[in-house]
């Protein structure tokens, strides 16, 4: 897997994936930015999410479950030294459709533990929970 990155001049880069997709990158106004792109760390956020994501639903789908709804609200906590890294990552899955919980809680845990590249390439500590239909499920630890 290959990236480029390039400067834009100031604080501002544009990523081309490998995929072909072009991702803005910038840095706040108050670190010299000009707020043009996301910042690193939202993107990592964004990177966690979608590979859960991708995960849950490809294995809801393998076991014959209809989602009518998904979003994901991704919360994380940075430490307050450099490096500012994450120290937890919060994940709240939250889904609509005649869903049993047992097989929602598996496809997270699933994705958690065995499939997601990017939560296992982090080292924070991540954590999980659910909702279905409005109704919030237990958290995933």
């Amino acid at each position: 897997m290959k990236a480029t990155v390039t400067w834009n001049g100031q604080m501002s880069f544009t990523g081309m994936s490998a995929s072909g997709v072009q991702i803005p990158i910038d840095a706040s106004k108050e670190a010299g930015g000009q707020d043009s792109g996301a910042r690193p760390m939202e993107l990592l956020l964004h990177g966690l999410a979608g590979c859960t994501g991708i995960d849950v639903i490809a294995i809801l789908t393998k076991m014959r479950l209809e989602v009518r709804s998904f979003y994901m609200e991704v919360e994380g906590t940075r430490a307050s030294d450099h490096p500012k890294r994450f120290t937890d990552i919060h994940l709240h899955y939250v889904f609509e459709g005649d869903l049993p919980e047992d097989k929602v809680v598996r496809a997270i845990r699933l994705s958690k533990e065995k499939y997601c590249s990017v939560s296992h390439s982090l080292n924070a500590a991540i954590t999980a929970s659910y909702s279905i239909n409005g109704v919030k499920g237990k958290e995933i630890l």
